[in-house]
């Protein structure tokens, strides 16, 4: 700027008035001020707070690649509050479209920042190198203090395929270190009851939710452990297997607080499989001690194996049917089941259950949303069931081909009907053309 202002007095013969200088200076303190305001809006000038805040919106390599663009944004790519949650996918590329994060993104994270995870997932496909990845990730977080921990297969569960010993000793680092752990999600993995006893002696005062459905090692006893130990647990899923008498007991103690959500999963692995039974006693014990606990349960059986449910009264809230059930179970489902809120039928068979379904609206005065797969419905007794249940009816997913036209609705004039009950407009779903 000096150099151009010499330049313009040398072109004006070197001398100048006293009022020339006063024009050639203001033009120089209105660009210096403009030079400010420039270099204040520059990215690098952000405050941290604020890049923070737009890092994590940031896929993990997009922020790896914007810590390079100065020395600022890499400041803000280290904060610890950017690491508190954190999830590690982890997939071979021959077999997975999903993105890896990087291994040496991995290991700067290990040496960096393991001591500032707190809530943690691992994302793994079907390989076996992948689990083992993740178990070794697992043994390196010793100077860590997690919250939750996730371990999520996208595909065929893979921590199935490891050595026992190996999973059970880099789960083992977690709990022993975490001290806090109130979340933990360890779905299809070879934990077993020793390795749960360390979890209890180390996180029994904070654990609040437990999900660990298709654990083939756990028994009943290992469970219990759990229940007896962790007073302050509200959320659990689990296996009907693991399910006992002695367990809901133990969850309805004066110790215990309020279970807020129990998730069942009944599943039969081979065709013709005996199930027990659980008292009624005993649930009506959990509803005494819980009275707002969600019972969700899941059913993956063959129709000749629902002897043992639904024969007495069940607290069950929301009931999910992945394969075909009977009209005599969907029958004992409406006798037994006045808290249900959510029912969900996949398929059935080509009997009608107009019977079945009008009961359900007499006995289940809560039930506020359903739906039907590959079912048969007159369409009268649907309208019926509509108008039984009325606007509480919240959500209603019914295929079209479930609705069988009778002598006085058709599919045409049937959602003006339905609607009509429902207080709000009302079509069945659609199977897609494509």
């Amino acid at each position: 700027m000096k150099r151009v202002l010499q330049g313009n007095e040398q072109e004006e013969g070197g001398g100048t008035s006293g009022g020339s200088q006063k024009t050639l200076k203001r033009p120089c303190k209105q660009r210096r001020e403009k030079d400010l305001e420039e270099e204040g809006a520059r990215w690098e000038c952000l405050p941290q707070e604020i890049l923070l805040h737009i890092f994590q919106y940031l896929p993990l390599l997009d922020r790896a690649y914007a810590s390079q663009v100065c020395r600022g944004w890499n400041q803000a790519f280290h904060m610890p509050e950017l690491w508190r949650c954190f999830e590690f996918e982890l997939n071979q590329p021959a077999s997975s479209y999903l993105k890896a994060t990087h291994p040496d993104l991995i290991k700067q994270i290990i040496k960096r920042h393991s001591n500032h995870l707190q809530y943690v997932s691992f994302k793994v496909d079907s390989s076996r190198e992948s689990a083992e990845a993740a178990c070794d990730i697992l043994s390196q977080l010793v100077n860590c203090s997690l919250k939750t921990l996730g371990l999520i297969s996208t595909a065929r569960p893979s921590f199935m395929e490891l050595p026992k010993s190996h999973f059970i000793s880099a789960l083992t680092v977690v709990f022993v270190n975490s001290k806090s752990l109130s979340s933990l999600k360890i779905d299809d993995t070879p934990v077993d009851d020793p390795s749960l006893k360390v979890l209890v002696a180390n996180n029994s005062d904070t654990l609040k939710l437990l999900k660990m459905s298709s654990c083939p090692h756990v028994s009943p006893a290992g469970i219990l452990c759990v229940a007896d130990q962790c007073h302050g647990l509200r959320e659990l899923a689990l296996n009907y297997h693991l399910l006992s008498d002695e367990l809901l007991i133990a969850l309805s103690s004066e110790k215990h607080v309020h279970l807020e959500h129990l998730r069942i999963d009944v599943v039969s692995e081979n065709p013709g499989q005996h199930f027990h039974t659980i008292k009624k006693s005993s649930w009506d014990a959990m509803v005494r001690h819980s009275p707002k606990f969600n019972l969700v349960m899941y059913f993956f059986l063959y129709e000749d194996e629902f002897g043992p449910f639904f024969r007495d009264e069940i607290p069950v809230t929301h009931l999910y049917f992945g394969r075909s059930v009977s009209k005599d179970v969907l029958g004992r489902v409406g006798l037994t089941c006045p808290r249900l809120v959510e029912l969900v039928v996949c398929a059935n068979g080509l009997r009608p259950l107009d019977e079945e379904l009008i009961c359900i609206a007499q006995r289940c005065t809560q039930l506020s949303a359903i739906g039907l797969g590959e079912c048969e419905v007159s369409c009268s007794a649907f309208v019926e069931f509509v108008k039984m249940c009325g606007d509480r009816l919240t959500q209603l997913s019914i295929m079209e081909e479930v609705l069988v036209p009778d002598h006085r609705y058709g599919l045409d004039d049937i959602h003006w009907e339905v609607s009509k009950h429902l207080g709000r407009v009302w079509f069945p779903d659609m199977m897609p053309t494509w």
